[in-house]
């Protein structure tokens, strides 16, 4: 059976990198390198909320056994991811049917605003499955 809390961080963190990599391709005016690797980000986040779904139907939700400080700082990190993670989903969606239908000026302007958020929820995304399954 997969380990699909596994599978769902190193998706995040592919799409992380992938993210990071579709940043930096965009600075070096590589448009078409910009492109395949934000739809690869794309593919890797939606994969994510897939497998993600599926494991919670399944799980449901799973608690943090840590105490004290530990569990203020899970806290802190889980909070924050869960609400922008919410908020991640439609920002995107914007941001690539911008760039998909040629709005490439108010694509930017919305990357501006997406690219940090999804960057800090795919890495917490990491950082709350180290916390919970490997701590």
């Amino acid at each position: 059976m997969i380990n699909l809390p596994a599978l769902n961080a190193f998706l995040n963190l592919t799409a992380a990198s992938l993210l990071l990599g579709g940043y930096v391709a965009i600075r070096r005016g590589a448009r078409q390198l910009h492109r395949r690797l934000m739809l690869g980000a794309c593919a890797c986040s939606l994969l994510f909320l897939v497998t993600y779904l599926v494991h919670h139907a399944r799980v449901g939700s799973v608690r943090f056994s840590g105490t004290g400080k530990l569990r203020a700082i899970y806290f802190a990190v889980l909070l924050p991811h869960t609400v922008l993670a919410a908020a991640v989903v439609p920002l995107a969606i914007v941001t690539l049917f911008r760039a998909m239908r040629g709005r490439f000026d108010s694509h930017k302007a919305m990357a501006r605003i997406t690219l940090p958020i999804w960057l800090f929820v795919s890495f917490s995304g990491v950082v709350v499955y180290w916390m919970l399954y490997r701590l």
